[in-house]
């Protein structure tokens, strides 16, 4: 799955929602979903970013994406809700979101960690995935064959000091893809983790500022793997946390 070829037409026809999809692996991955004919909802709070990433898609001759912002800080029930009922009305299906959307902090002892900066992280990067999933999955279970990717990390399998909330987001987001794949087991959509490891991208400058990052795969050297869960040959594939990088 590592190596994966995706096929041209593996995602045709299919509309993907990807979060966080303005910068870094999200744009990377949104751009190869559409390569291989997906319709792709750019979601991100910083509508110039997605501008970018939806010109980018069109003049490379993919289908036209379409643009949702919204900022996950501050968004509530509500709004996730009205985002679902958007992509009812304007696209009438959603067949798959990878939840790639994060935020992170300078690395901090949590004596020293703030609660603003607790709450945001926390709210960004495992509150919005509860919230936005929730409101999505009445559109997902119209699908034939639905995924749902969320974004680990190494951290959110074993803590390490000054990681604070960002590590407890993701044993959050280990811990809830766990459940809902369980909860959706037999069903018509599947759910898996992808944690990407170390990867050339702002937010890891943000924890490691010294890092080389020539030194690191870029986001679309580890794209096959998000393109192998959200399409239909990996069906049979749930319930599993998966390194991008091995």
């Amino acid at each position: 799955m590592h190596n994966y070829q995706a096929p041209d037409d593996l995602l045709k026809d299919r509309v993907i929602l990807v979060t966080g999809a303005s910068d870094g692996i999200g744009k990377a991955v949104a751009k190869e979903y559409a390569r291989v004919g997906a319709t792709v909802i750019l979601h991100g709070r910083d509508t110039s970013k997605l501008e970018a990433v939806y010109d980018e898609i069109i003049a490379s001759g993919y289908p036209q994406p379409a643009i949702l912002p919204l900022n996950l800080v501050n968004a509530s029930p509500e709004q996730f809700a009205s985002l679902a009922n958007t992509i009812r009305s304007e696209l009438g299906r959603l067949d798959g979101i990878l939840h790639n959307a994060g935020m992170i902090s300078e690395l901090t002892p949590i004596e020293f960690t703030s609660s603003e900066t607790w709450n945001q992280l926390i709210q960004v990067n495992l509150n919005s995935v509860f919230l936005l999933t929730q409101a999505c999955l009445p559109l997902l279970r119209e699908a034939d064959n639905a995924s749902i990717i969320t974004t680990s990390s190494g951290v959110g399998r074993k803590g390490r000091a000054f990681w604070g909330a960002y590590a407890v987001s993701k044993f959050g987001i280990e811990g809830f893809t766990q459940v809902l794949a369980d909860e959706l087991e037999g069903s018509n959509i599947r759910v898996n983790a992808i944690n990407p490891g170390a990867t050339r991208t702002k937010m890891r400058a943000t924890a490691y500022p010294a890092e080389d990052k020539y030194s690191l795969k870029t986001p679309e050297q580890i794209a096959s793997l998000y393109l192998y869960l959200m399409g239909s040959d990996s069906k049979d594939v749930h319930g599993q946390s998966i390194d991008a990088q091995v």
